[in-house]
């Protein structure tokens, strides 16, 4: 067999950083980086000071300074640490300085990948010392290195080149910690409302990582996916090696293809269809199958032009969704879709957005970001997501709403993870600057 990528002065390798897998080695570093953002903070803060004005927090936090500390730091953790991070920037988005909002885009395609040392002791305990028989070639030098694992390019034969992923060591037991440590962090800059309460959102999230960081289950997941869109040929999901497949490495067929959100510059047309098709996907997902992919990280989809199909990639943020969620949003939806414009209290209820200790104002806040939401299903004919304003006008008004005293009712995981993916999506199709018939595409599940 050939390896292939093996020179460690190679400028990928130039960055490559041993994962550290013991928890006070991984804790010792994030307190570390918080010590360097508070002492960015403070200087920030006296250089306002001294020009006269008066400092504040997220000004004297959101530096680009800061921001390149913490994505530098989460890059070199990896794990959930740097899982938590890629959230945050998703949600970033306008609000944040153009500088900054690059920076943390870092994450969310960049960690640095594992020493060949390193990834040698990955692949002998998972494969056994024979593993290189199976290989007719095996480059040692990522493709792609991200949160929880690195992806290698390798050649079963000839013909068949496979996609390998590998996750990084001591990943699975990190998650608790890192999440911990991450939220610490948080409440130490005060970006967290006090009102806040996020300990059942953070247990679920831990359940959620710990499946992500399951390549077993992720390729169930690859399964049903490849089952329910057997009769779609608009997209192409990776055929799985089970033979190479372990809790902690994930081998399935290579495939090409740009990333989705590079496509801006493509005819209209290919556009308004590519996000026609995320946008039905979207629906199957909630009304038919059950599942949702709910990581919105436009990497995990690719656009190959030979073929013309839409790529789907990775399948480890898979959640199952309870069908009375499903009737609850086709309850919600149909009723803001009548005129005039009314919410459904009941279905509200039973999605855990309303419950006893409800206000009228948050009632009426949620009656407002839901109008919000509803518009491109409202309007008859091809939603032009290039003009509208609608995702910032969504952040924005989350922004406020957030630090106001009576305004969070965290609803369950499920519905956050949900409202992520929408989010997601109407933003790829502001990127895209797509035009989409939306109310058409909801027509099949409409009440």
């Amino acid at each position: 067999m050939l390896l292939v990528g093996s020179n460690i002065n190679s400028p990928k390798h130039s960055k490559a950083s041993k994962v550290p897998s013991g928890r006070l080695a991984r804790l010792g570093r994030l307190g570390s980086l918080a010590s360097r953002v508070a002492g960015g903070m403070i200087a920030e803060g006296a250089v306002q000071l001294a020009a006269g004005k008066r400092p504040k927090l997220n000004e004297v936090l959101l530096t680009p300074n800061n921001v390149k500390r913490v994505a530098d730091q989460l890059a070199k953790l990896r794990g959930a640490a740097m899982k938590v991070g890629q959230l945050m920037s998703m949600d970033a988005g306008e609000m944040l300085p153009k500088e900054v909002s690059e920076l943390l885009a870092r994450l969310r395609a960049d960690a640095d990948p594992m020493p060949i040392g390193q990834l040698s002791q990955v692949l002998l305990k998972e494969w056994g010392e024979d593993w290189q028989q199976q290989f007719q070639q095996f480059s040692l030098q990522p493709i792609a290195a991200a949160s929880i694992g690195q992806v290698h390019s390798a050649y079963l034969s000839q013909q068949q080149r496979v996609a390998i992923k590998i996750q990084y060591p001591g990943v699975k037991d990190s998650i608790d910690s890192d999440v911990d440590n991450v939220v610490s962090l948080l409440n130490l800059s005060g970006l967290l409302p006090k009102q806040f309460d996020y300990q059942q959102i953070l247990q679920d999230a831990k359940l959620q990582l710990h499946q992500e960081a399951d390549y077993l289950q992720e390729s169930e997941y690859l399964r049903q996916y490849q089952q329910k869109l057997a009769t779609h040929p608009e997209f192409e999901l990776p055929q799985l090696f089970d033979h190479l497949t372990t809790s902690n490495i994930l081998t399935m067929s290579h495939h090409d293809g740009e990333v989705i959100d590079q496509l801006s510059e493509e005819p209209q047309a290919l556009r308004d269809k590519i996000m026609h098709n995320l946008f039905k996907l979207l629906m199957m997902e909630l009304f038919e199958f059950g599942l949702m992919q709910t990581d919105p990280n436009f990497a995990n989809y690719l656009y190959s032009k030979q073929s013309q199909k839409i790529i789907l990639l990775d399948f480890g943020a898979t959640r199952q969704l309870p069908s009375a969620l499903s009737a609850g949003y086709r309850h919600l939806l149909s009723k803001a879709l009548n005129q005039p414009f009314s919410l459904d209290l009941a279905a509200l209820t039973d999605l855990g957005f309303v419950n006893d200790d409800s206000t009228e104002r948050q009632i009426a806040t949620l009656k407002l970001m839901l109008s919000m939401v509803i518009k491109p299903l409202q309007f008859d004919g091809d939603y032009d997501f290039a003009q509208s304003p609608l995702a910032k006008q969504l952040r924005e008004t989350g922004m406020t709403l957030s630090y106001e005293h009576d305004y969070w009712n965290t609803p369950p995981i499920d519905v956050l993870l949900i409202h992520r993916k929408i989010g997601g999506m109407y933003l790829l199709a502001s990127r895209l600057k797509a035009k989409v018939n939306l109310k058409q595409v909801f027509e099949p599940y409409r009440l």
